[in-house]
Formats: structure tokens, sequence, C-alpha cells
């Protein structure tokens, strides 16, 4: 387990040092085994991706989840998304993308190249989270932007992870992917105005 220690000032998070090391094989078996046996009894898969080696094998999960009919939500790490084939959808933020596919230059130069890996990794949608920008989504209906909201940013700690949650709550629910992305928005707005890794809360996003 990750241990990670923040370094703040003023009430406000400068940096974080973790010190870790890599699951052994054992560890990433028991992960798989466990992960398998937990999928009968749920509707939706989500997988953070830290880079941090439990999702190393990433492929077997999408593939496991996905045998079973279940959508998988991912919120990837680093340039090679090749190992996200498959998944539902991807939630790269502006960095990570331009990782993935190159600096873009212009809106429709983005909507190219975002479309492009959407239908390589068979996506069903792909959403770009672009800080003070936004958010933009992409299907084969095209696409959808969502203005930031207003705020405060005091800690972006786990503003990624709230995104991605917001989806899967709202997916499940049964909204459409556009109207997923409204709430995840304004969910990431709430969180970032918060210190520390921090929960939102049904009230604060109505």
């Amino acid at each position: 387990t990750t241990l990670k220690m923040r370094v703040m000032g003023r009430q406000q998070q400068l940096l974080r040092v973790d010190f870790e090391e890599n699951p052994n094989g054992n560890s990433l078996e028991s992960l798989h085994a466990d992960f398998v046996s937990q999928l009968a009894g749920h509707d939706m898969v989500v997988l953070s991706d830290y880079a941090k080696g439990a999702l190393s094998r990433v492929e077997d999960l999408i593939k496991a989840a996905r045998a079973q009919g279940l959508p998988v939500l991912v919120d990837p790490k680093g340039h090679a998304y090749r190992r996200y084939r498959g998944a539902t959808i991807i939630t790269p933020n502006r960095a990570e993308m331009a990782d993935a596919v190159g600096r873009w230059q212009t809106e429709s130069d983005l909507e190219e190249r975002a479309q492009k890996l959407r239908e390589e990794l068979a996506l069903e949608a792909l959403l770009v989270t672009r800080s003070e920008q936004g958010m933009t989504l992409f299907t084969t209906a095209g696409r959808h932007h969502v203005d930031a909201q207003a705020h405060e940013v005091f800690d972006v700690s786990g503003a990624g992870d709230t995104v991605l949650a917001a989806l899967a709550v709202t997916r499940a629910a049964g909204l459409a992917w556009y109207e997923a992305v409204e709430w995840a928005n304004r969910a990431g707005g709430v969180v970032v105005g918060k210190l520390g890794t921090s929960v939102v809360t049904a009230g604060e996003l109505t």
C-alpha cells in the first residue's frame, strides 16, 4: 500500500511525496481472482489506474468484466492506451490525453484525435477532463462540451476519482452520457473547493 505524505502551506497542498513498491505476482493473481469473484454481484466496474502496479494486467480485468456484460469505466494513466481496449469509457485529463495522442492546436483537431482514439480502442465514449476548461465528451453522436463551474481551487486531490465516481453513479441510474458528464463536472467543481481528499454529498450537487 502506498504511503502518501502531503506537504501543506496556508491550507493548500503544495506537493505530495509517495513511498511505495510494486505488487508481486502473487498479489496480482489474488487481486484478479477476487475481482472475478465479485463481478456477478455488481452492475458496473470502475478502474482507476494510478500506475502503481495493481492494474498492470488491466486488460484481463476489462475482458473479464465485459464477458459478464458489465460496463467498465477507466481513469487511465500513461500513454499506452491500448491496454484499455474494450472498456466502455476512459477519462484522461488534458495532460494524459496529450501524452496519448499528441498536442492539438484547435478544438476540431482535438475532436479528430479523440474520435480516432475512441474508435481504435472500441470505446463507447471518451471524456477529456480539462481543469479550468471544463470537460469534453466524445461519442458516436459527436462532441459535447461542459464548461467548468467558477470556484476557488483549494486542493485537486481526488478530483479525477470524484468525476469517475459521479459518472458511474449517474450512468448506473440510467442517465445519458451528456447528462452524466454534467453531473460529474458539478461534482468535480465541488470537491476541488475542499481541503484534502473529500466526499461530495447529494445536497451539495443539488
